[in-house]
């Protein structure tokens, strides 16, 4: 018998973080128009909540060197995930492009991916290997599926995450709490928000 009510923790442990710019990565999951548009087939509507958390972030990383990822869903026409979703971000469609507030700059990475998981069937470890990252400071959409897959894929090959609060958008609340509660306990990983991470 499932339980009327779910308790969640009563507040999660929210510190400040230095890292060094050189040893973090910072990955934007999924921010794109299928997902953060109105119009977008999947549109989550927290997410445009954390468009303006996000840019901070991005313009921070940026000025401190950062490694700067994307991740962007890029399905083919036949994808077995639509039986699941319905059709949505399918390859060169204005769906698939990463939002105009967000977009990569030209020396930035963007994975391409067929699954929740950035790590599935991608080239994102060889980059963070290549480049001896340490830290992933892990944002986007949507919370408990593609940035929680792509966190504990990261956690498991270790990498130590750090997830700023205001950055990741979900479905619902108990959604979003869900993947804080994954993170922090299952991934060891550290929450935040982004105006406490610094890049030194």
């Amino acid at each position: 018998m499932f339980p009327e009510v779910v308790h969640v923790p009563e507040k999660f442990d929210i510190k400040p973080v230095s890292l060094k710019s050189l040893q973090t990565a910072l990955i934007i999951v999924d921010m794109q128009n299928a997902f953060v548009h109105e119009k977008g087939r999947l549109f989550v509507p927290d997410s445009r909540k954390i468009i303006e958390h996000v840019r901070k972030l991005l313009e921070k990383a940026r000025s401190k060197k950062v490694s700067v990822i994307y991740t962007q869903d890029w399905h083919t026409k036949d994808d077995v995930e639509f039986s699941i979703w319905g059709e949505h971000a399918v390859a060169n469609t204005w769906e698939a492009e990463i939002i105009d507030e967000l977009k990569p700059l030209e020396d930035e990475i963007v994975i391409r991916k067929l699954r929740y998981d950035g790590f599935y069937g991608t080239y994102l470890e060889d980059i963070l290997r290549m480049r001896k990252i340490e830290y992933i400071v892990i944002t986007g959409t949507v919370a408990n599926i593609c940035v929680l897959h792509t966190a504990g894929s990261a956690a498991l090959r270790g990498f130590k995450i750090v997830l700023p609060v205001d950055c990741i958008a979900a479905l619902n609340e108990f959604d979003y709490m869900t993947t804080l509660r994954q993170v922090s306990f299952l991934y060891k990983g550290i929450l935040t928000k982004s105006d406490l991470v610094d890049f030194i």
